[in-house]
């Protein structure tokens, strides 16, 4: 397999850890070892004291995997298979994928590129279900209605992917909340969804990993896909809703366990198996959730009305529209280049020239929209970093 280079971890590659300000990650700070062990029960601190660093079982420990059901409808710990997030998408998409005679895919985009790259490196016929066009008006809240996203400016309609599915469709790729734009739908078109994936016979991928960061109030959380059809398979994990992306720890969850025996097996020439530590470590953070999830939430919300007060305030004038993210930790945030030239000595033309200016000038990594293939000029912002309003402030307009 010949794959393309992976563009935004190569971008954070080249500055994640020398610059001093992240202001567009897209996962939350990370926990300190010391308070993720305060939360553990007695029992939980046995299970780390004791712990020896052996291999452990392939699919996942038993304990890990009960501890992952719990959060399921329909799964028992023979439908859970843990492994790192990106490893598991890569597995999946060469087992569903390679030399198949349903070797079309309709994949949501922009996206994560490990949800797309893969299936291209696999030579498969891929369509795009992209978001209708921006409408900063058309923002919802509380009372949102079934026939509609929840996305606020990035509405992914239905209707558009209906017309993508082939019969030779095998797989339907979606991630909600979303990466980047933070578009959300609900529990409604989500059911629609699988309706479309059940009439061709695809699989359908959910990578929910922002699952749970429900940031505006009233509106309806998503059920995991795997405990909705019978051919869905759901991704989650610790990087994202828990804060504990140093764990690399996810988990598949299917009700198709013949699949994730084909996974599995396929594993083997991988990993293996996950770390020992990192097992009993996300235990303990499943088991005691609202106590990682909660504080991310509230974090999440005041970074967001705090980015919104300084946008409305003019402070950021480079910022041309915000549309509030319903959940999620991120945001896809249009700017005019050329009026952030008070930021610099110049005036940059595109996002991508913005983003290495500022990092260069005031050591702030921020992500354009060119590092997901998508045209425009818009940043991804992450809201889940604690001294978010720190870095906002060194970007104002005196």
């Amino acid at each position: 397999m010949q794959i393309a280079p992976f563009k935004l971890e190569q971008y954070f590659a080249k500055h994640e850890f020398t610059a001093k300000y992240m202001l567009s990650s897209s996962d939350c700070d990370g926990f300190p070892m010391e308070y993720i062990l305060q939360q553990a029960t007695t029992e939980e601190l046995e299970l780390w004291n004791n712990l020896t660093l052996g291999y452990t079982e392939g699919l996942g420990s038993p304990f890990l995997r009960e501890a992952i059901c719990r959060f399921y409808s329909n799964a028992k710990p023979e439908n859970v298979l843990v492994a790192s997030p990106g490893e598991l998408s890569f597995i999946l998409m060469n087992v569903l994928m390679s030399g198949k005679e349903k070797h079309h895919a309709v994949v949501v985009s922009p996206a994560y590129q490990s949800l797309y790259q893969v299936l291209e490196s696999l030579d498969c016929d891929i369509s795009y279900w992209k978001p209708r066009e921006a409408d900063s008006s058309a923002a919802c809240g509380s009372a949102c209605g079934e026939e509609r996203s929840c996305g606020a400016a990035w509405n992914y309609d239905v209707a558009d992917l209906r017309k993508l599915v082939r019969e030779d469709t095998g797989l339907i790729v979606i991630n909600f909340p979303h990466n980047p734009t933070g578009a959300y739908l609900t529990p409604g078109q989500l059911n629609e969804i699988v309706e479309i994936a059940r009439s061709c016979g695809a699989y359908l991928y959910s990578d929910e990993m922002y699952r749970e960061l429900i940031i505006k109030d009233g509106v309806e959380a998503l059920p995991p896909v795997s405990d909705i059809y019978e051919k869905g398979i759901s991704l989650w994990g610790t990087a994202k809703s828990f804060g504990m992306a140093g764990l690399r720890t996810g988990w598949f969850v299917s009700q198709d366990r013949a699949l994730l025996k084909e996974i599995h097996s396929f594993k083997d020439y991988l990993s293996i198996c996950s770390s020992a530590p990192s097992e009993v470590l996300t235990t303990i953070a499943l088991n005691h959730a609202e106590r990682f999830i909660g504080p991310n939430i509230e974090k999440i919300k005041e970074n967001v009305a705090f980015f919104k007060e300084a946008v409305e305030a003019g402070k950021l004038p480079f910022v041309e529209a915000f549309a509030e993210p319903v959940a999620g930790s991120v945001a896809f945030v249009e700017i005019n280049p050329s009026k952030a030239a008070y930021l610099l000595d110049f005036e940059p033309r595109t996002a991508l020239e913005f983003s290495d200016a500022i990092v260069e000038k005031y050591g702030i990594m921020t992500i354009p929209a060119t590092l997901f293939e998508t045209d425009g000029n818009y940043l991804r912002i992450g809201f889940g970093r604690e001294n978010f309003k720190e870095v906002l402030e060194k970007l104002y307009k005196k």
